[in-house]
């Protein structure tokens, strides 16, 4: 599955044009490698993503086409949230 995609149906991010729009400005890594939009992700990848001043960290659980709002979280397991300190 496409990363976009995928922060788009588990809902880290809310739309996949934003999602994209992130992958491609370098602020989403996959297994520690800068990712494009189009870089696919599979179950047991490490994603860090930059929220403005912060950074999170998930690991892929499951991929799903498509999800219910309550069943999103089910996609990725929380690792690591870190602030950014300016």
């Amino acid at each position: 599955m496409r990363i976009d995609k995928f922060l788009k149906v588990s809902r880290l991010i809310k739309r996949r044009s934003v999602a994209k729009e992130v992958a491609d400005r370098g602020r989403v890594q996959v297994n520690g490698v800068v990712a494009k939009s189009s870089t696919k992700v599979k179950i047991g990848d490490v994603l860090l993503i930059r929220f403005g001043n912060k950074f999170v960290k998930v690991r892929v659980v499951a991929l799903f086409e498509s999800t219910k709002k309550e069943d999103a979280d089910k996609m990725y397991e929380f690792i690591q949230e870190t602030r950014i300190e300016e």
